[in-house]
């Protein structure tokens, strides 16, 4: 049953149907003022993102224009502080009690790409009593222990729920102002913040003391206009734009990292997949063999970090040895990527600004510490960005210094973003979420143990199609230089 009732400080007239199970009974809700309201969007600094961050907001705020027209507070992440560490949500929190404790009721966070139904997320919501403290989502769960989760709850992962960012999430005033006390009192434990829907629903949770998170069906994860979307409160758009023409492939040089004894194992997987969608491509070891071919840039080779090897790459970029492109892309020998798919999200970037593209890690973020790409889903800078890096006389403090980590130092000194991607992934398909992946066209993967990356690469990244572009006279013609 369905029941009309007037709120003046909405709109002239809503639906709210609020069914408690199981017994089905209709009971009154009273939907949230929008006015206690607050919506973050996880934007990002990059010109792209922001536009289609402004756009999600433009959306927002046009839907709520049609209600009242006193309409919620609309943010964007990127722009609330000048702290790097924002983006990991946590240390935002006494801003955001500090902000609006007083006035609001919800905080509901959501990503670009997130569709919002107003209407019905506003019934959605009241069905939780506000004065309550309540963590809201669409449930994720690990089929398996896993590395990206430092292994939790190893005896029976798929116990623990975290939520789809994708999907938006939302958290009771009550549970803010009592998180943000926590998060100044306490300081943040983990050093490393790696999967953050993860360690956040983690940190809300804290070991049972606090609320676990509430599934909420209507917070989705499918296409916008799709039958299974129909009682949706969020959607996410059908297709990943479109920007331009994809990049073209001589637009792209492909940097290997490999050494000696893995020339014979991993070397020839990447050439099984990838490699043919690479019209520049080098491999650089510790051995120059000229079956493969493999280049020798003169740094040892080392068991870890990789450092030196990363810098001799990016020189080796700027200088006349290899073609002009415009776009840079380092991964390792055991990467697996789809160039293709790549290309198609280059073209929403401008090369000619200092892009650093890929999965973002934070490390010290509640310290005033910086955010790096990881570097085994691959690392994507635009030519302007190793300019400035190597301008600035950044250097490696060791050849086995970890690369990501110190470019991110760098990048961090420097003012320049790094702009994440949640399509690249540091680890196997395995490591993450069915659920999650089932709504991405992921770019790369990392990691062969325990599986065979022939079939992996077949699985999640080769493409039936292939993209029209002006260069596919190269296809006959793909240089190894």
């Amino acid at each position: 049953m369905t029941d009309f009732f007037f709120i003046p400080s909405l709109w002239s007239f809503v639906f709210v149907s609020c069914l408690r199970q199981p017994s089905h009974i209709s009971v009154l809700c009273v939907a949230p003022d929008l006015r206690e309201m607050v919506f973050v969007i996880q934007s990002q600094r990059n010109s792209f993102h922001v536009r289609q961050a402004e756009e999600r907001r433009a959306d927002l705020l046009k839907q709520v224009h049609d209600l009242t027209e006193k309409p919620p507070a609309v943010l964007l992440l990127h722009t609330l502080s000048d702290n790097e560490g924002d983006w990991s949500i946590l240390p935002l929190l006494p801003y955001l009690s500090r902000s609006f404790g007083k006035n609001s009721s919800w905080i509901v966070f959501l990503e670009e790409e997130t569709n919002v139904k107003m209407v019905t997320l506003l019934q959605v919501l009241a069905k939780f009593p506000k004065n309550k403290e309540w963590f809201l989502g669409k449930p994720l769960h690990d089929e398996e222990s896993t590395i990206i989760h430092h292994y939790a709850f190893a005896e029976n992962p798929s116990i623990f729920k975290y939520p789809d960012f994708a999907a938006a999430w939302a958290l009771s005033m009550p549970l803010v102002v009592r998180l943000a006390n926590k998060v100044r009192d306490e300081p943040l434990k983990s050093d490393f913040t790696i999967d953050l829907k993860h360690e956040i629903a983690l940190y809300i949770w804290d070991g049972g003391n606090g609320p676990h998170l509430t599934a909420v069906p209507e917070l989705c994860t499918e296409p916008e206009g799709s039958p299974n979307a129909q009682y949706c409160a969020t959607t996410l758009r059908k297709d990943p734009p479109l920007c331009e023409e994809p990049v073209k492939k001589e637009d792209i040089f492909v940097a290997v990292k490999t050494c000696r004894k893995f020339h014979s194992e991993r070397v020839p997987v990447i050439k099984k997949t990838w490699e043919k969608d690479a019209l520049f491509l080098e491999y650089y070891s510790d051995h120059a063999e000229p079956s493969i071919p493999t280049i020798n840039l003169g740094v040892p080779n080392t068991e870890r970090g990789h450092c030196g090897k990363t810098f001799a790459i990016l020189q080796r970029f700027l200088s006349s040895a290899v073609p002009d492109t415009k776009w840079l892309v380092i991964v390792d020998d055991d990467t697996l990527i789809s160039l293709p798919r790549l290309r198609v999200l280059l073209s929403c970037y401008d090369p000619s600004a200092p892009v650093c593209l890929g999965e973002r890690y934070g490390y010290g973020l509640s310290q005033g510490g910086y955010s790096y790409i990881t570097g085994g889903g691959g690392m994507v800078f635009s030519r302007e960005a190793v300019v400035r890096l190597l301008n600035s006389g950044c250097k490696c403090y060791s050849n086995d210094a970890p690369d990501d980590m110190v470019l991110g130092m760098c990048l961090n000194a420097l003012g320049l973003p790094i702009t994440h991607s949640p399509l690249f992934h540091q680890a196997r398909p395995e490591d993450y979420s069915k659920d999650l992946l089932a709504h991405q066209v992921p770019i790369s993967f990392h990691k062969h143990w325990n599986i065979d990356p022939v079939a992996v690469f077949n699985k999640w990244l080769r493409d039936d199609w292939r993209t029209n572009t002006s260069d596919e006279h190269n296809e006959k013609s793909k240089t190894e230089l």
